[in-house]
């Protein structure tokens, strides 16, 4: 048997609208950002007029880039599968033990997909 959860805990539609909107800002927020360190993450070239200590630092760069990238990335999915939740009636409950998450947690998290405890 399937529990089937709805958002009747203690979140009314009006909570629900700005935890949409805060995630709809963090997703537009973050999509800018990849755009705009497109670059960072592309191929260091070996040039021969830079020397080997400006080559290192820039395959460093490179990598922090391409972390940061990674992480966003991640944070992106949470937003959109938090948005999924949304629509199915799941938002705002733990997908571990299935009760309900704080709202102060999700006024700091408003991705996560687990309450406090199973964090």
């Amino acid at each position: 048997m399937i529990l089937e959860l709805t958002i009747s805990f203690n979140m009314d539609s009006e909570r629900l609208d700005f935890f949409r909107k805060r995630l709809e800002t963090l997703r537009l927020e973050i999509e800018g950002n990849m755009s705009t360190n497109k670059d960072d993450t592309g191929v260091v070239e070996l040039d021969s007029s830079i020397g080997r200590l400006s080559r290192m630092d820039a395959l460093q760069n490179q990598q922090i880039a391409l972390e940061l990238k990674r992480r966003q990335e991640n944070q992106l999915l949470r937003i959109k599968n938090a948005i999924k939740r949304m629509d199915k009636g799941q938002y705002g409950f733990c997908g571990k033990c299935k009760k309900s998450i704080e709202e102060d947690r999700l006024e700091i998290f408003p991705d996560t997909f687990t309450c406090i405890n199973c964090a």
